[in-house]
């Protein structure tokens, strides 16, 4: 992996030298650990000039959600507790002859690059954008494998989750349960808070649970991610509970599943964000759903839950190969319930089969 990580390090630098700076300061904690393999409490990258430099914050610093550090990364622990590794790193530039750092400005607090000018006057502060985001948006196959054991943990939970008696639970007591059984099955923990909604909440987008009962003919959804190796996938199913549905839920529930196939089936190399979003959207659309509908369809995953690229009406740019996006088209309404199917894909061109679903839980209206 240390060959993989200093590829990743050798590319952004390419960038920054076309840009016209020798040096970078990676602070965003995702992008540390993309480009170093572990991201400590605290902790920056330093490219430099010659070397470059993992600064942690002291000794103690334990990498987050585990991780593989590269070994060829020489580490750098600041002296005295209660130090900026970001102003420290900047300062060892400073020291070295240094005269340009490209620095992450939407990461960076005001405070903080005040403080970076204060200890490295001489230093031409630039903005390095979201060029890691960018790099970390195509995954290799190790970061795809890591989703995909990710997502069979996912699966795993709520299989085992469907198979108890959930009449009479608390969407709150439902949810720590899932996340329980994520761990137990081997993940790091959850990708995001688990949302578990019932009745009148259900289908709500970004649901936190409450301690409503689940009642007989009522719409259960829900949405829960795991994280294996830092890496996060997301999955979300609707059932309905202890009856047979209802008309209006047969409905509702077919709409939404029709707009989240089309949304999946549009995901291909090439095709441009917005039109896998209106290719779900414009279903849910003409039945007259068009108020209220979520802001996206879909967004990327990996070292964070919700990446580039954003699946929205006004999202410009393309598909490539290898991405892994979510699909996740929903309805709810107020007062009666909704529904939302979420599922995991991976960009992959027709000739290797089309998009490959990682999230595989049965997307049949089930009555539990």
């Amino acid at each position: 992996m240390s060959e993989v990580y200093g590829t990743r390090r050798a590319r952004l630098r390419d960038r920054c030298g076309s840009s016209g700076s020798a040096a970078a300061l990676i602070s965003r904690p995702a992008n540390v650990r993309y480009l170093a393999g572990v991201a400590p409490q605290g902790a920056v990258l330093l490219l430099g000039r010659h070397e470059d430099l993992l600064v942690c914050a002291g000794p103690d610093d334990r990498p987050a959600e585990g991780g593989r550090p590269d070994e060829n990364l020489r580490l750098h622990t600041l002296p005295h507790a209660g130090g900026d590794p970001a102003v420290a790193a900047a300062g060892l530039l400073a020291a070295q002859g240094g005269d340009s750092l490209a620095v992450e400005e939407h990461h960076l607090t005001v405070a903080r690059h005040r403080a970076l000018r204060s200890v490295a006057p001489r230093l031409r502060l630039t903005d390095l954008g979201g060029a890691v985001e960018q790099l970390r948006v195509v995954k290799d196959e190790e970061e795809i494998s890591c989703l995909r054991v990710g997502a069979e943990i996912a699966d795993q939970a709520l299989g085992e989750l469907l198979e108890s008696i959930l009449v009479g639970r608390t969407e709150r007591h439902l949810a720590l349960e899932l996340e329980r059984r994520l761990v137990d099955h081997g993940a790091d923990g959850p990708a995001f808070p688990t949302s578990v909604a019932t009745g009148p909440n259900s289908g709500r987008r970004g649901h936190r649970p409450t301690d409503r009962r689940v009642e007989e003919g009522d719409f259960l959804s829900v949405c829960l991610g795991a994280t294996y190796r830092g890496y996060r996938c997301e999955i979300g199913r609707t059932f309905v509970i202890g009856t047979s549905p209802a008309d209006w839920q047969i409905e509702l529930y077919d709409l939404v599943f029709a707009a989240q196939r089309a949304g999946r089936e549009s995901l291909a190399p090439g095709a441009a964000y917005r039109d896998v979003d209106r290719a779900a959207r414009q279903i849910l659309d003409s039945a007259g759903y068009a108020q209220g509908l979520p802001a996206l369809t879909g967004h990327g995953v990996g070292l964070e839950i919700d990446e580039d690229p954003q699946l929205a009406p006004a999202a410009m740019g393309k598909l490539d190969a290898c991405v892994p996006v979510t699909v996740e088209p929903g309805v709810h309404l107020p007062g009666r319930g909704g529904v939302r199917i979420d599922d995991t894909l991976v960009v992959r061109p027709e000739a290797d089969g089309g998009p490959e679903l990682l999230t595989i839980t049965t997307k049949e209206l089930l009555a539990l």
